[in-house]
């Protein structure tokens, strides 16, 4: 064994044996979501480089402290990537662990899927001080928990990542994004219809026009502004040429006999688009209406329509990620909104005025009885003594009454 992973396992085991906590930390890229972590830092940054990569099986290995940057920029160089498109919020660098721990995933998430479904195989430190390996490099039928799956979106709570093996895609050959001025609910209805057909549709949003100017093409921005149901459906399609060119007239006349026309964008304008909603440095996630509201995320079925938001609202995923600002006061109402539609609320970002008073409310939707239980269960059985409980999921709260 490496004498750094013999120094991680000495030093998990000795903070089990004193009670103490370790909190995982990468880049901090992400260290504003979820509860506040508790725990003595345990930094990822020195465990980094590629491990294998295998450019015709579309599988690479890599350590958890190896930047994410680098990652996709070997990848580029063998035309492939990461399709679940990794967000790195703000610009700031992130890493391969972090974004397995955060489970985060970027606009193309409603089509091809999130971080768990490109995780092959993990190697992990328990709480225990012991050094496991879960899953392979390849695609296969697992019998059993599918542990390196669980790991996505654990935030550090069930142990050390120390590598990852994951499944890569070709880059799309073509292409193409489009904007139309529409209402939020006609925009819902007609992602909902295109969902329907064999269409090459990658990613999709819906910005009021409020957040920009009158021609959400000509300048690429948005701004954040009053709550408003007139705006303008982004859509990016992606795939072979062949269907991206047979799709774009298709869809061109859904619009046209709903009396709605389609505006394309050029590649440069388009791909500022998508990597300001990726990393959240648009307007709209940056600049808050007031000191005291706090972003929120609602993550809802796609089928669910139009909501009456307390401010401009963004929508992304084919309408099955929506976010807004408000008050922490408006926890309950958001939150008993979102469960009516079948989704939960999380509270993304906190107030620049308050924000730890912000955090009292719960950055998420408390648990069911049973998840809970089944949370802390598996919890118990990676990390028995509490070593990496560092509440950031908020399993401290109490369940959902």
């Amino acid at each position: 064994m490496h004498n750094s992973l013999s120094d991680w396992c000495d030093q998990i085991r000795a903070a089990a044996a004193q009670g103490r906590v370790l909190s995982v930390q990468g880049q901090g890229s992400k260290a504003f979501h979820g509860e506040t972590p508790r725990g003595e830092p345990l930094s990822t940054l020195v465990w980094d480089g590629v491990l294998s990569y295998e450019p015709s099986e579309l599988v690479v290995t890599v350590r958890s402290g190896t930047a994410l940057a680098s990652l996709e920029s070997l990848l580029a160089e063998q035309g492939q990537c990461l399709p679940f498109e990794p967000p790195r919020f703000n610009g700031a660098p992130a890493t391969v662990g972090g974004m397995v721990a955060s489970g985060l995933a970027g606009p193309a998430r409603a089509s091809v899927g999130g971080v768990r479904d490109y995780v092959l195989g993990a190697e992990l430190i328990n709480g225990r001080g012991e050094l496991l390996r879960f899953g392979g490099q390849v695609m296969k039928n697992v019998a059993g928990y599918d542990v390196s799956r669980a790991l996505a979106g654990s935030m550090g709570q069930l142990g050390l990542i120390t590598e990852v093996s994951l499944k890569v895609l070709p880059v799309p050959p073509a292409q193409s994004s489009f904007v139309v001025r529409m209402k939020q609910a006609a925009a819902l209805d007609q992602l909902q219809r295109w969902a329907g057909l064999p269409l090459p549709l990658n990613a999709s949003s819906w910005a009021p026009v409020s957040l920009g100017a009158n021609d959400l093409s000509a300048n690429g921005s948005v701004a954040r502004g009053e709550p408003t149901d007139d705006g303008y459906l982004i859509v990016r399609l992606r795939g072979a040429l062949a269907a991206v060119q047979a799709a774009i007239p298709v869809m061109q006349s859904h619009l046209a006999a709903s009396g709605h026309s389609a505006m394309p964008l050029d590649e440069e304008q388009a791909q500022s688009w998508w990597e300001r909603c990726r990393d959240h440095t648009d307007a709209f996630f940056t600049q808050a209406p007031a000191p005291d509201h706090a972003l929120w995320r609602l993550s809802l079925p796609a089928t669910a329509p139009a909501l009456a938001l307390p401010s401009a609202t963004l929508v992304e995923w084919h309408g099955a990620q929506r976010w807004c600002w408000a008050p922490a006061s408006a926890a309950l109402a958001l939150r008993a909104l979102a469960r009516e539609q079948g989704g939960h609320a999380t509270l993304w970002r906190p107030s620049q005025a308050h924000p730890e008073v912000d955090r009292e409310v719960g950055v998420f939707m408390p648990l069911a009885p049973v998840q809970h239980r089944l949370q802390r269960a598996l919890q118990a059985q990676f990390d028995p003594q509490g070593v990496f409980d560092t509440g950031r999921l908020g399993l401290d709260r109490a369940p959902q009454e």
